[in-house]
This record gives structure tokens, sequence and C-alpha cells, in this order.
């Protein structure tokens, strides 16, 4: 049988992740997959799972297969076809598993902080985490599992979680998820397993996703985004709803509201940009939804005398074809992406800037020169990677460049699970809309407002987390984990497990 091709790509250090100037979007921080089947090959299907939830995290990945007496773990920095391959993926047999992708939002990419995470209850039950999402009181459970006696071996908060599940076992696990989901407060969307059933888990707010799906043979499986199962097959079921907490075992699914529902508020930011645009998010299919997000912007900002609507692939695409059908401007492409490069590694000078650049992105000059052009995009962080394509379409040769964005301008941090740049970073946060013109070159400069995005998305906007757009969280935010996500941001080298005890502990000890 043929083993799967490793990629040759080598992911980033933090340091390294921080000079990639040409890649300043937000980062989600992972996606979790869970299946519960026994007599089919579930490690090949969380494989299968995995890869297509890639672009939830690109620095780990892992995944607990379940015999239905003991749990294996493999896990490893690198890309799901640089952990996995044939000889691995049949080792790991099994009649259930849970899977998970990572990019690191707290902590650092060390190995150790690779998911899931496995524990052991006090009368040696294993129990494996894995986790989407960010905890805001971190440093409290942290200190009370140190004042305990547990010893937390990784700087990341799914091993809180495990151990705090781990702790209130009594036998019953259900019970122990539940008292467990009492205690965090933050956004976590989980896959647990145990030897004998696999729990999906949504914080009360449900700001990360979470959906259920089912194989033909009847099997039930769980997965960050529906792009999943369709890979393997599965139909979609239902969103698992927020506070929600599912169970599979051999005799199918039940379900049970752990804790009371508060306000929803799930991450506008997964309709814009984090979600793969064929994924359903509440039976939206996110690419009609951006489409109507292209077309809205055309309505709001529309460029007069623009030739060629074009977008910047891949993430601009169903904006730019929403906006030129509303415009009536032809659409086309105008930038091709290489299909090669993961992520661009840009040495200081710079000349390494744009040489980086010009690997990423090569301009089609044949379609711009001459040409007034709107390009689309999904958003500006930044700053750095819109002035860039700016530029390198004027060079081209194209006579206007207007730039139309399909979100709000991100004024706020995220606390609850995407690597986004600290509040002095972002561009949007300091300067107006017409500062930003200038900096980044473009002739005019439209982006999308907030209430037109969430009417765009077809739900009230009090279902919605909209807290990089306008502050507002739905989960307040401790002073110490503000300070915390600064600096490891500013962090230049991998952050310690002492770095993250100092910062995340002595807050809450003052």
């Amino acid at each position: 049988m043929q083993k799967f091709a490793p990629s040759a790509i080598i992911p980033l250090t933090s340091a390294e992740r921080q000079e990639d100037e040409f890649d300043t979007r937000p980062k989600e921080e992972c996606g979790v997959f869970g299946i519960f089947a026994p007599g089919e090959d579930v490690a090949r299907i969380t494989f299968f799972g995995l890869f297509a939830l890639q672009h939830r995290g690109q620095e780990s990945a892992g995944m607990a297969v379940s015999s239905g007496s003991f749990i294996k773990v493999h896990k490893k920095v690198g890309l799901v076809t640089q952990v996995f391959d044939q000889g691995i993926i049949e080792h790991l047999s099994g009649i259930s598993a849970i899977g998970h992708t990572r990019y690191s939002t707290t902590g650092g990419n060390l190995e150790c902080n690779a998911q899931p995470m496995l524990v052991h209850a006090k009368d040696g039950t294993p129990i494996a985490v894995a986790h989407n999402g960010n905890l805001v009181n971190t440093s409290q459970l942290r200190l009370e599992l140190e004042l305990a006696g547990c010893e937390l071996l990784t700087t990341n908060d799914t091993e809180v979680i495990a151990h705090l599940i781990a702790r209130a076992y009594e036998g019953h696990i259900e019970e122990a998820i539940q008292k467990t989901m009492e205690k965090l407060e933050g956004a976590y969307s989980l896959t647990i397993l145990t030897p004998n059933k696999v729990f999906a888990v949504r914080d009360p707010y449900g700001i990360r996703p979470l959906c259920i799906g089912k194989l033909t043979t009847g099997h039930f499986v769980i997965a960050s985004e529906s792009c999943a199962l369709a890979t393997i097959g599965a139909e979609y079921v239902r969103e698992v709803e927020p506070g929600e907490v599912i169970v599979i075992d051999r005799y199918g699914m039940t379900e049970f509201q752990a804790v009371p529902l508060r306000q929803r508020s799930t991450c506008l930011l997964e309709f814009i940009y984090f979600a793969r645009p064929d994924s359903l998010i509440y039976n939206r299919t996110l690419h009609t939804v951006r489409r109507k997000m292209g077309q809205e912007l055309a309505k709001e900002h529309p460029a007069a005398g623009a030739h060629l609507v074009i977008p910047i692939p891949d993430t601009g695409t169903p904006g730019a074809l929403g906006y030129a059908e509303m415009s009536g401007t032809p659409y086309g492409e105008g930038v091709i992406k290489s299909r090669y490069i993961q992520r661009t590694f840009i040495q200081p000078s710079q000349r390494m800037r744009d040489m980086g650049a010009r690997m990423k992105y090569t301009p089609l000059k044949d379609a711009l020169a001459g040409k007034r052009i709107v390009m689309v995009d999904d958003s500006i962080v930044r700053g750095t990677t819109t002035g860039k394509l700016v530029r390198m379409l004027m060079d081209a040769g194209a006579l206007e460049v207007h730039v139309r964005i399909t979100a709000p301008p991100v004024k706020f941090p995220c606390y609850y699970g995407i690597d986004m740049a600290d509040q002095k970073e972002l561009v949007a946060a300091k300067n107006s809309v017409e500062d930003i013109r200038r900096m980044i070159g473009a002739t005019s400069l439209g982006y999308l407002s907030l209430e037109v995005a969430v009417r765009a998305v077809g739900m009230h906007k009090s279902n919605f987390c909209r807290a990089c757009f306008d502050g507002k969280y739905p989960i307040p935010i401790p002073q110490d984990v503000k300070i915390t996500k600064m600096m490891f941001q500013e962090n230049q080298d991998e952050p310690s497990k002492d770095f993250f005890d100092q910062n995340l502990r002595e807050p809450a000890l003052r």
C-alpha cells in the first residue's frame, strides 16, 4: 500500500512567524475531530478529517485512538501529512479517535504543546482532550491545580482542561465534564476521548464552531467544520449547541445541556474569513455568505469607472465575485498565488522581503496594464500585506487600485482563540480609513460596515462575537490575560513553561 507523501514544508518557529511580514492575516488556533465507529478504520478517517481542517492550524497535528481498553496518542510538530504516514495510521487501530490541528495563540509550537492531551484519572482511566479556543481564566485554574499537587508539563490551557476533568472523575465521566465546564471561562470547542466514548463539548457562548455528522454506516463524527464531514463522506447533521455535551458510544448519540446557554456569540470572523468557503455554519454555506458580502460591499463602496474586479486569492474570491455581480464590472484574475508555498520565509532585508512577496504572489501584467482595478480582499490587519499588493499591481501597470475589504476594520485583539496582532499593531486601531488608504498607497479604500456584514450572514447581530471590530467582549477579559498575550506575541524565542507560570500565575496571587 502506498505511503502518504510527507510535505517538505517545515513549520515556522514563533520568531520566523513574526518575520513573515507578507502573511499578516489573523490565524485560527486549531481544528478538532472525533469519531466512534467500531469496525471502521478510525485512524485513517481521522487523518482525512484533519487534512480537511489543515487550514485551521499548521504548526502541529495529533491523534488519540482508543482500542476500547487503552488509548494510543501520536502527535508532532508539522502538517498532517508530515505527522502521519501509512505505518503510523496502521499502528493506530481502534474503535474511536479524536484528532487535532494546531496553531498556537498561547504556548509555543513546541512538541509538548501538540494535542490531543492525554491524562489519567485517579483510578487510571485514560482521558484525551483536543481543544479549539482559548480560556480567559487559565491563571486561576492553573493555580488551583498546582496547589492541589498537579504538575503541569505544558504551556497551553488544554492540559488544564484535561486535568480538571481527570480530577473531577469519580466513575461518571459525564459528571466530570459538567463540573469542569462550570469552572471554565472563555472559548472552547472540545473533543474528548475515553476508552468507550467520544464527547463533543461547546462553551455556553458558542464562540468556536463545532458540528455533528453521520457516516453512511450510521456512525457519528464530530468536526470543527462541515468541510471535514464532506471529505470523509459523512452527512451534516447539526451544530453542537452552546453549553451542550454530545455523547457518542456503541449505542449511538445522546446529548445533554451541561451549562445554561448564555448570550450566543459565534465568532463573526468564522463567517468572513476563517472557515473554509465550502463549510456550513448554522446551515449557511460560507461561500454564499461571502459572495453576499461582496455584493453589499459594491453597494456601500462603488468604484466608478473601474475596468476589472480581481480577488486576492484565495480568500478574496467569493467577495470579488459578489462585487463584480452587483457592480456590473467584469471579474477576472489579476494575481496568481503559488500553490506550493505554505508560508513565506522572509529574511530581515527589504530585498529579501520583496523576493518573498514575489514567491507568494505574481501579478498578471497583461490583465492589469492600463486598467482601473478593484482589488477585493477579506481583511486588513497590519496593512503591510495590502500595501505590498497595491504596489505590485501599480508596478504591473495598473492605472488605479481601489481596495475593497469584505470585513469591517479590525481594531481590537482577540482573546478567544485567534492569533491576531496586539492592538498597537492593528492599523485600524489608531488610523482613519483615509490614513490607511495613504499608507497602503491605494486610489481608494472601502470596508464593509459591521451592520451590513452581520446582515449578509442573515442572523441577528446579538448572535455574534464582534469584539475584534467593536471592542465589546462577550466574556470579560482579565488584565493578566491581556498582559500575557502581549508578552507572548512580543517574545522572539519559544516561551518556556516558566515564562507562562510566572506571567499567568503572579497576577492571580496579587
